[in-house]
């Protein structure tokens, strides 16, 4: 078996456990606040903002109460800041600059994760994130979810495919590391096409990829469509066959950041499974076990499709 897990690839990096401390950086989303959309994506509660540690405190006070939280199990490990609410480049250039570099200077803080749209990268932004990955190291995290256009029409994710490809093109030429976010499970989509999305990432030149398990949270617009039987999501065992295919056909050194994910329990409608984490993750390496499941066994390498 090999897989080269997101845990395994920090230690060997670093040389020390990180632990990612979840932060708010107040921003919003062009596809909340009227450019690009107003309901946000179809499966979108409140963006990432559940998992951070909340607008209402500054960044030093969100920091700590972070590292409270792990502290008990993060003793001599240290720590990445991760930019994980909302969208988190869609600001001016300077007050980005006055958010991430007080981070990146920081002695407790390891490395940086930002997580955006790759609508969300103009030239000015895309400098800074260069400047601050020459002070420490910084990746950007792109929500991609799918390639498929009847699959983006329907999650309202509101930019084409083009868009992404120009983000990696430009991210790539400045030497940025970027890990991108896929979706397993949208409605409508079969294994097949959800292959052709990991192929796709697989040839774009990103460092990691974050593989999701589509789940319905209550008060999206995605559970309506779940209450009336358009669709279902998928059982455990058909969310691990797909994800053994999807890692099978990336590269072997890109950097499996997530198998899955899962929803604050007290929104999650389904899959009901997915609220036991422990138990999912058990699942999933006890397949990858019994499976010898290798990462890259079916990657077949390609030129990138935009020229860097």
């Amino acid at each position: 078996m090999y897989i080269n897990s997101f845990s395994d690839h920090i230690r060997r990096r670093f040389g020390q456990k990180l632990y990612k401390l979840s932060l708010d950086g107040g921003m919003s989303c062009p596809n909340r606040d009227g450019t690009r959309g107003t309901r946000g994506c179809i499966f979108c509660l409140n963006g990432s903002a559940a998992f951070a540690e909340g607008r209402a405190a500054t960044i030093d006070e969100q920091i700590e109460r972070a590292k409270a939280r792990v502290a008990f199990k993060a003793k001599g490990c240290g720590y990445i800041a991760y930019l994980q609410s909302g969208t988190n480049t869609y600001a001016p250039a300077d007050k980005l600059r006055e958010l991430f570099f007080p981070l990146a200077q920081r002695d407790d803080i390891d490395a940086l994760a930002i997580a955006t749209r790759p609508d969300c990268l103009p030239g000015e932004v895309l400098e800074l994130i260069s400047e601050l990955n020459a002070i420490k190291p910084t990746w950007v995290e792109l929500g991609l979810q799918t390639i498929h256009e009847q699959s983006t029409r329907y999650i309202r994710r509101a930019y084409p495919l083009a868009v992404f490809d120009e983000a990696a093109r430009a991210l790539r030429l400045r030497g940025i590391e970027f890990v991108v976010h896929i979706i397993l499970g949208l409605p409508g989509e079969t294994p097949e096409m959800m292959y052709r999305t990991a192929e796709y990432v697989a040839q774009s030149g990103a460092g990691g990829i974050k593989l999701q398990l589509l789940h319905v949270l209550r008060g999206t617009d995605l559970a309506i469509d779940y209450a009336e039987g358009k669709f279902s999501t998928l059982s455990l065992e058909e969310y691990i066959e797909i994800l053994e295919g999807c890692i099978r056909r990336l590269p072997p050194e890109m950097v499996i950041h997530r198998f899955t994910g899962d929803g604050a329990k007290k929104d999650l409608l389904a899959p009901e499974w997915s609220a036991d984490k422990k138990r999912v993750l058990g699942a999933i390496m006890a397949a990858f076990e019994r499976d010898n499941l290798m990462q890259g066994e079916l990657y077949k390498c390609q030129n990138l499709k935009t020229k860097s």
